[in-house]
């Protein structure tokens, strides 16, 4: 009976140990999912596969007959040669650097006050206010920024001259157009920094709040040594989005300036995007846009790797 006991124990284990190794599947959960994944495959995979091969080929709109030649890494080589190029990227990455500043300390303090402030229908009211600017299309910004920026009729000329400053040509100067870029992108983005800090102080213990009190009556040592910790993940998410959104920032600055005056504006993915469907150029456009995939890899990868920090460790 002993050994029929363990016979029967070992042919247990041999079918548990296969089971382990290959799991059942459960078909009736695979067959729920399988639509989403071949959406995101068509929608997602299937462009950025498509847009890596056409960057290994001749491919001009005006000239389909010699479309389809492999040409390498040459169109690679007159993306890096292209002065055009880099000074567009200069561009974007300034205006990146500039505006996750701004919106990180922006956020940061508004996020403060609301969680300081004890009265709950003032928060409820400021972080439905917070909504409205992300919800709006980036396009439908881009046309309240020529509204505003007018400079005969447009609002911000309006106040400025009500403290007694002249009209600001702010559309037909190169530095003022870039200046309204990025007054319009901080002012549609910023309340989205808000909201992620918001959710990264509801984090912090209460407790330990209080225990830090009692050590300092300093706010920017609470601050530092007890909030901070609890905001770095939310930081480093929101600089992986915002970096992602500008390097493919569009519809707003090709409605507000259309990449002018001259090119003063141009920013990477206008660029690209006259490369594509201007010079007709696709090859060209499709390495363009590969770099910029593989710029932001890397940037995401330095934000984890510099400023994420969980608050464990801290």
């Amino acid at each position: 009976m002993a050994n029929m006991a363990d016979a029967v124990s070992l042919v247990e284990t041999r079918r548990t140990a296969r089971h382990r190794r290959f799991p059942r599947i459960n078909w009736l959960a695979l067959a729920m999912i399988m639509p989403s994944v071949i959406a995101l495959l068509l929608i997602g995979l299937y462009p950025l596969l498509f847009a890596v091969s056409l960057s290994f080929q001749r491919f001009l709109l005006n000239r389909p007959q010699n479309n389809g030649m492999f040409v390498g890494f040459e169109n690679y080589a007159k993306v890096l040669e292209d002065p055009l190029f880099w000074s567009s990227l200069g561009r974007t990455l300034t205006m990146l650097l500039i505006v996750l500043i701004i919106q990180i300390i922006a956020g940061i303090g508004i996020a403060l006050l609301v969680d300081s402030s004890r009265w709950r229908v003032l928060n409820w009211v400021v972080k439905t206010v917070l909504v409205i600017p992300i919800a709006m299309t980036p396009a439908v910004v881009g046309l309240l920024g020529v509204l505003i920026f007018n400079r005969d009729f447009g609002l911000m000329n309006y106040l400025l001259g009500l403290i007694g400053i002249e009209k600001i040509n702010w559309l037909g100067d190169p530095t003022m157009a870039m200046a309204a870029i990025i007054i319009t992108d901080i002012w549609q983005w910023t309340p989205f920094a808000a909201l992620i800090m918001l959710s990264s102080l509801a984090l912090v213990p209460h407790d330990m709040i209080e225990a830090a009190k009692l050590d300092t009556k300093s706010g920017w040592m609470i601050f530092r040594y007890v909030k901070l910790p609890y905001l770095m993940p939310g930081i480093t998410a929101f600089m992986i989005i915002r970096t992602a959104d500008v390097l493919k920032l569009f519809d707003m600055p090709f409605t507000l300036t259309r990449g002018g005056p001259g090119v003063s504006t141009e920013l990477i993915s206008l660029y690209v995007q006259r490369m594509g469907f201007r010079i007709f150029d696709m090859g060209v456009a499709s390495a363009q846009a590969v770099l910029l995939l593989i710029l932001c890899i890397v940037l995401a990868r330095a934000y984890i790797y510099f400023f994420y920090r969980a608050p464990e460790a801290e």
